[in-house]
């Protein structure tokens, strides 16, 4: 059995046609080829596949595509389209990018942050992307090139 969903990804609509256990991550990185969003964990634990949902960080391994029905989805390639945004930009400049399998969750999860709270503390950094997982660059980096982000370098 299959359902038929329209799902708004990056400004576009996309029609599909999938079993209802399809998860959004499926739906987005086999469907739809934004391969921007990352499978890591499969158990919504560690934030490679976080896409914006109405502008807050979604784990898409957690969510159904069809619970997607109706809402704006954003993917790290909806970010990119007009080029790389600031905080793209201080990522780069501080070394907060080593493999680039957490980037895209990260970048989302700091976007929905800097969306709210255009100068958040280090604090709410932190609690932003607490559900990001970074075996790479130990978050100093990346915390880094948020208040980079913030402070207008």
């Amino acid at each position: 059995m299959k359902v038929d969903i329209t799902l708004k990804v990056n400004g576009k609509l996309f029609q599909l046609s999938l079993p209802p256990s399809t998860t959004l991550l499926e739906a987005l990185r086999d469907h739809l080829g934004f391969t921007g969003v990352k499978e890591g964990c499969g158990k919504g634990e560690c934030g490679a596949c976080t896409v914006l949902i109405d502008g807050k960080p979604i784990n898409s391994c957690l969510m159904l595509a069809p619970q997607a029905e109706g809402k704006e989805v954003i993917t790290i390639e909806g970010l990119s389209e007009n080029g790389p945004t600031p905080l793209q930009k201080a990522f780069v400049e501080e070394g907060a990018v080593q493999c680039g399998y957490c980037t895209p969750g990260m970048i989302l999860s700091l976007t929905a942050l800097l969306n709210q709270n255009p100068s958040p503390s280090e604090e709410e950094i932190k609690e932003a992307i607490s559900g990001n997982l970074c075996r790479c660059t130990g978050y100093l980096k990346i915390i880094q090139a948020v208040k980079r982000t913030t402070s207008g370098q």
